[in-house]
């Protein structure tokens, strides 16, 4: 019996110390219904795996323990949605904000982020997100003026391509990365024989295909979404466009793969962060997602995993979660992520962004080129 009421006192006094810690909310913003919810979902999953270990390590702030809650918001890839999503985060008294995942969503959102002070993540890449003034904004990923720059020298030094065909989606993410790819494309004395341009969900590409099929590059570069290049390399089979394709990021997933089956082939896509495999940290964090979610996480789902460990390191900086302070903290603090070495200059881009070179070799994406 009073086994019994032993236990049951220690039960009543870990119940209690669950409700009287405190409460520090991380939002998060992505697309997690449409053609992209795959993504949204595992960078959400990402994050939350981060939310799981933090809670396991018995936090605390100023001596008082602490427990950490994702909320998340859909934004459906839609500017207009990224900023409601933002505002109904801002009202839950989210201390720090993941996401959005797309430029043209995450530089709408800032506006309203930025408003509030309370700092802001995302693996945007276009440039105007951090140069926009804000001292509240921290990119997790490359910006395009380094990344369309890398991919061009790759496709130039490595691949040694002179004639270059373009096609882009006209997002923010894809036009910027494709305008800065060109320019250094034209820098570096190569030539760009036709850009082409497609809307988002537009499937039928032939006749585009035709017309670059009829300027013979020796390379495409492709700014767009895993779902809608498949049909791309569907369509270059069927009308016999024979030549290399080089891609932004967003084509880096199975889905890709499934999608456009041996028609993908030698496809290869340039990726802001590290190689998982290659990093200890990386190693154990693929092992924990597979374990929880049954796969394995997509390209960003690593930065969403680090943006919360990073707010973590942050409120333990400053031992406060008070979001002017945690701005200040994670102005001067470095961090050794899942992805990459996380140091911040003073516009909020990482000091330090590596890129690798993925190729579709036997139905898989293998790494071969890590670009720092």
């Amino acid at each position: 019996m009073k086994h019994t009421l032993l236990v049951t006192a220690l039960a009543l006094a870990g119940l209690h110390a669950v409700a009287t810690a405190d409460v520090v909310k991380i939002g998060f913003i992505g697309p997690l219904t449409g053609p992209d919810a795959h993504w949204g979902k595992d960078n959400q999953n990402s994050a939350q795996l981060a939310i799981d270990a933090l809670n396991r390590s018995a936090s605390k702030i100023n001596g008082k323990a602490v427990t950490f809650e994702l909320v998340s918001q859909d934004d459906q890839e839609d500017p207009k949605q990224s900023t409601l999503a933002a505002q109904r985060l801002l009202d839950e008294k989210v201390v720090a904000v993941v996401g959005p995942f797309t430029s043209g969503t995450t530089i709408p959102a800032a506006r309203i982020i930025n408003q509030a002070g309370v700092p802001q993540f995302s693996v945007a890449v276009n440039s105007v997100y951090t140069s926009l003034g804000y001292n509240n904004v921290f990119r997790l990923s490359a910006v395009d003026t380094r990344m369309g720059p890398a991919i061009a020298q790759y496709a130039l030094t490595d691949l040694k391509a002179k004639r270059v065909a373009m096609i882009d989606d006209r997002t923010a993410y894809s036009q910027g990365l494709a305008d800065k790819f060109e320019a250094e494309v034209k820098r570096l004395g190569g030539q760009v024989l036709r850009r082409e341009y497609v809307t988002p969900g537009q499937n039928n590409l032939s006749p585009i295909v035709t017309s670059i099929r009829a300027v013979k590059p020796d390379l495409l570069f492709v700014a767009m979404s895993d779902s809608q290049a498949a049909p791309l390399a569907l369509q270059m089979k069927q009308l016999g466009l024979n030549t290399r394709v080089l891609s932004g990021d967003m084509i880096q997933t199975d889905n890709f793969i499934k999608l456009s089956g041996s028609n993908s082939e030698g496809f290869m896509a340039a990726v802001a962060g590290n190689v998982l495999a290659q990093r200890a940290q990386g190693r154990d964090f693929s092992s924990r997602y597979q374990a929880k979610y049954g796969k394995q996480p997509l390209s960003y789902g690593p930065q969403h995993y680090d943006a919360v460990n990073l707010i973590a390191k942050a409120i333990q900086t400053a031992n406060s979660s008070d979001p002017a302070k945690m701005i200040a903290a994670l102005r001067s603090i470095s961090y050794e992520g899942v992805n990459a070495s996380y140091r911040f200059d003073s516009h909020g881009d990482l000091i330090k962004a590596p890129i690798t070179i993925y190729q579709i070799r036997k139905a898989r994406w293998e790494p071969i080129k890590v670009t720092n």
